[in-house]
């Protein structure tokens, strides 16, 4: 178990820690650290459209087992990606990118101007995501994870060097910071499918000449059909994870000192997602792991102990040591929020234990082909951090205490309602 969920650790890590790394080419340029308020506003727009096709890999992981499977999946695959790239886009347009930037987040024009531009232009970005779901599933398939956090490997190292090179020559700003995300996302890609295409070859089924094999137009729409409806409480669970912070960002948007708030929120929330990932991939390793005997809680206690492991990261950087540099230095935070911005971090370091539970349940109701408890449990998360940001906000509380009551309470609230869905 610890062999498989180790790469799958580093592999979350390292593609959530690219985008602290951006943050440092786009907060380096003309706007500071305000351009990251807006350069984050477009990239969650873009993540929460293509959150539609997070239940694409566990799709993959259950019925890509065969050639027939794998060839359906990745039809699937296609159709999903196309038609949420092409919405994504929306937004992006006239009138609604003046609706949603200026009107919903509430940004100045200069601002919005840079959200609408990361909006459309991290398409090609969303691409290489959805491009990267077939090879994914494979390898897990597999139990190589090693293997897909070596891609994952190239991918952060690609993004490191944009990211140490760029302010040095000048490229700095929200458009390099994309092309640097977008660079290590196709090379992420293209070297997961080198590594996926040995196991592909290996699948059951599959004729010497390609093709679907033996098998009717009848039977690959109705397998297709399958799929998709396993997808979508999965991915429907996604989206409604994937708005929370939407639904943080317009409510911090409108606290007191609003523009101190959300840079607070976003310059911490890169080092809280990349913990938060690594427990949330505790939903994978059960899958592949699932209780041998009623009562088996070995996955429990381990999660447990994972969860206090991965809270260390961001108690490290509540410290004057690790987090003067990184919120001071790196990621050019005024001083006048800097000992906020510690604080925040602080209280974060019980999430490592919360979402790795979640992520526990989550794989057991995944596991058990229950999507629907999936899904209700991520409706219960977007409710109870709606509810919470409505309730803190009219009583005057700062922003940056919304967005962390919120972010801790939610997830809490997932875990039990799964709970009770499964009983």
């Amino acid at each position: 178990m610890t062999r498989f969920y180790v790469p799958l650790v580093l592999q979350a890590f390292s593609q959530s820690f690219v985008y602290p790394l951006a943050a440092g080419i786009v907060t380096h340029g003309a706007y500071g650290v305000n351009a990251l308020t807006a350069f984050n506003q477009g990239l969650l727009i873009a993540f929460t459209i293509g959150a539609i096709g997070g239940g694409l890999i566990t799709t993959g992981m259950l019925f890509a087992k065969t050639w027939l499977g794998y060839v359906t999946f990745r039809r699937l695959n296609a159709y999903m990606m196309w038609s949420l790239v092409a919405l994504q886009c929306i937004p992006a347009l006239p009138p609604f990118n003046t609706w949603v930037f200026e009107g919903f987040f509430n940004l100045p024009a200069d601002l919005a101007e840079i959200s609408r531009d990361t909006l459309l232009f991290s398409s090609v970005m969303n691409i290489g995501f959805f491009v990267r779901n077939v090879p994914m599933a494979v390898l897990f398939n597999n139990l190589e994870s090693g293997k897909a956090s070596r891609a994952t490997a190239l991918r952060i190292a690609a993004t490191l060097g944009c990211a140490a090179v760029f302010p040095r020559i000048g490229l700095v700003g929200p458009a390099w910071g994309l092309f640097a995300l977008t660079l290590g996302v196709w090379i992420e890609t293209l070297s997961t499918w080198l590594y996926a295409r040995p196991f592909v070859a290996k699948l059951p089924g599959r004729p010497e000449k390609g093709g679907i094999g033996a098998s009717s137009p009848v039977n690959m729409s109705s397998l297709l059909l399958d799929q998709f409806r396993f997808t979508m409480p999965l991915s429907l669970g996604g989206f409604l994870l994937a708005c929370s912070p939407l639904v943080i960002a317009a409510f911090v948007s409108r606290s007191a000192n609003a523009a101190d708030m959300l840079a607070v929120h976003y310059v911490t929330i890169g080092i809280v997602a990349p913990a938060s990932f690594c427990a949330l991939r505790l939903q994978t390793v059960t899958v592949k792991f699932m209780p041998e005997y009623p009562g088996d809680r070995r996955l429990l206690w381990y999660s447990i102990a994972a969860g206090l492991v991965l809270g260390v990261v961001p108690l490290a950087f509540s410290t004057s040591l690790l987090g003067d540099w990184y919120f001071g230095v790196f990621q050019n935070v005024p001083p006048r929020i800097l000992g906020t911005a510690k604080l925040a971090m602080g209280i974060y370091s019980v999430m490592g234990v919360i979402q790795a539970v979640r992520g526990r349940v989550e794989g057991l109701a995944a596991g058990r082909k229950r999507p629907k408890a999936v899904m209700w449990g991520q409706f219960a998360y977007t409710m109870s951090l709606l509810l919470v940001c409505a309730a803190l906000l009219p009583l005057g509380f700062p922003g940056w205490t919304i967005a962390v009551s919120a972010l801790i309470v939610a997830p809490v609230c997932v875990t039990a309602v799964i709970y009770a869905v499964l009983r």
